[in-house]
């Protein structure tokens, strides 16, 4: 079984940018979202994945990624449920980990999250200077629920 572990936090400054790569612009909706499980439809260019995710523990999640034709993912973004959530997502080297930035983009800007995926919940993580509240848990951060009920609304 595919397992998530990862952590995510409130960034509260632009120091990360200095390390990030160019970035890569997604879009992403929801066919089902429910406390016990989401379905979600990712289109980053001309790539494209469907992903199953249960429900969180803490940190643990259990996800299931597959990919599937652009023109496809397309249709399905058109049965989302939710709104369609935008943003860059930015990866930037620290600590000897591999930290991911998402700028939100539309209602949910100007919402910036860094998450870190771990092979283990109780893993040991450097935090960088640019990350501030840590929000693993906290269900309104989750891409799920910004879909929707937006960061720009709250």
């Amino acid at each position: 079984m595919g397992v998530e572990i990862e952590r995510k936090f409130l960034v509260i400054d632009d120091g990360w940018r200095e390390q990030a790569d160019a970035g890569t612009v997604m879009r992403q909706a929801y066919l089902a979202s429910t406390p016990q499980r989401t379905v979600r439809v990712r289109v980053t260019g001309d790539q494209a994945w469907l992903t199953i995710k249960g429900a969180s523990r803490g940190a643990v999640r259990a996800e299931f990624e597959y990919p599937i034709p652009a023109d496809e993912a397309a249709s399905l973004l058109a049965l989302a449920e939710t709104g369609i959530v935008e943003k860059t997502r930015y990866r930037v080297a620290h600590g000897g980990r591999s930290w991911e930035v998402d700028v939100f983009a539309g209602e949910n800007a100007p919402l910036v999250m860094a998450e870190i995926e771990l092979e283990r919940e109780d893993a040991e993580v450097a935090l960088p200077r640019w990350v501030g509240e840590e929000v693993t848990g906290r269900p309104e951060f989750q891409n799920s629920q910004l879909a929707q009920h937006p960061f720009g609304r709250w």
